[in-house]
Order: structure tokens, then sequence, then C-alpha cells
């Protein structure tokens, strides 16, 4: 007798707009930079390199790794015992402070929205974005949209196109856009696709990319 198996469902791959508020206006460009960094396989140690080199007075940073619920905590801390800068996992209305890196929390999405002149993080459930939660995406077109030509946008070493729509669509704001290099990547997937949708202004390698935002900071 032949058995009939039933048909694999495969889950639709969504984009943003499944977490993402109605579309607004990135606001007029005030003294604060905001940088949006997103990172997967190899990010750990990237993010390392990153943050330690970082002066106490670097502009607020907010972080997507992709990272399993209950890990990211550990992360924050271990960073924050290294680091000049302070380093946590963010909870929701965390302001986005000078010298403070706000990492996503595992199996959440992170927006950075604004209030007037003030940063903040939106910490949110939801279904998986580019099949990932947290999104690098969600995270840079959030930037996008609040932070506009205030943002600068940097994509770490990691597997897949998580992260490639929201980074154009950073630069197309204003936004600075860096993409870690092929040489000093684990895997290059990204920073690549990235590259590919022409969504990158710079490519260089890790060593290099702390001073790049420090100058465009300044």
């Amino acid at each position: 007798m032949r058995i009939v198996r039933p048909a694999r469902v495969v889950e639709p791959k969504l984009t943003a707009d499944a977490i993402l508020p109605p579309a607004t206006h990135a606001m007029a460009e005030t003294t604060e930079k905001v940088v949006a960094v997103g990172a997967s396989t190899g990010g750990t140690e990237a993010l390392k390199t990153l943050l330690e080199t970082l002066p106490p007075d670097a502009p607020g940073i907010v972080i997507v790794q992709h990272m399993p619920e209950m890990f990211t905590r550990a992360f924050a801390n271990r960073l924050d015992g290294l680091c000049r800068i302070t380093v946590k996992e963010a909870e929701s209305n965390d302001t986005v402070l000078r010298g403070r890196a706000l990492i996503a929390p595992g199996n959440h999405h992170m927006l950075l929205k604004r209030s007037g002149a003030r940063y903040y993080v939106d910490i949110k459930e939801g279904p998986l974005v580019c099949r990932h939660r947290p999104s690098v995406d969600v995270l840079f077109r959030s930037a996008a949209r609040y932070a506009g030509q205030n943002a600068v946008g940097v994509i770490l070493t990691g597997m897949g196109d998580d992260g490639a729509r929201g980074m154009l669509e950073m630069k197309q704001a204003g936004a600075m856009t860096i993409a870690q290099d092929e040489a000093t990547c684990v895997v290059f997937g990204m920073p690549n696709e990235a590259i590919r949708w022409d969504a990158v202004d710079k490519v260089l390698p890790l060593q290099a990319v702390a001073g790049a935002i420090l100058t465009h900071a300044r």
C-alpha cells in the first residue's frame, strides 16, 4: 500500500514589515549620532574587537547579534567587563546614550525609536524576520526611519542576507554605512549581500571600523 505523507510546509520568509510600525519620515539631524550594528556567525568575537576599541564617550550603539535566548545577557555582561563603554542587554525604553551599547535580547526584535532628541529602544516579540529573531533588518530599517542621517550602520561577519535591505534603507536615508571586509570575516555572507545591494559606503577590515565610526561622529 502506498503511504501518502503530508506535504512539508515551508514557512514564508518575512521581511521587517511584519514588525515595523507604519513608515514615517526620518527626523532632521541632531547633534547625536547613533550606531546600529548587525552580526551573526563569528560576530561575538568581532563585536568584542570593535567595542573594546571604543572610548568611553563613543556614540550610543545598538546591536543585533544572532544568538539564542538566555545567552545575550551573559554575552553583554562579559563585554561590559572588558570594554571602556558600558554594555548591557537591552530592555524596552532603554535610552541610547553616549558610552553605552545595547544588545538585543535573544528571541526578541529590537527597534530604534526617537522621542524629541531622545533615542531609545523598543523590544518586541513577533515572527522571524529574514528567518531570525532578533533580526538585523528590523534594527536597521527602524534606524533608517527614526535616525536617518544621524545614524551609522555597521554590518559584520555572518551567514545569510539579514541586514542587507535595512542597510540600503539606512544609506538612502543619509546614514553612513560600513561593511566588514572579506579578509577579516569568519563568514562574508551578510556583508557581501549588503555590498551586492549597493548599500555600503565603506568596506573595511574589522580593526578599522571603530576609527571610521569615531571620525564620522566627530
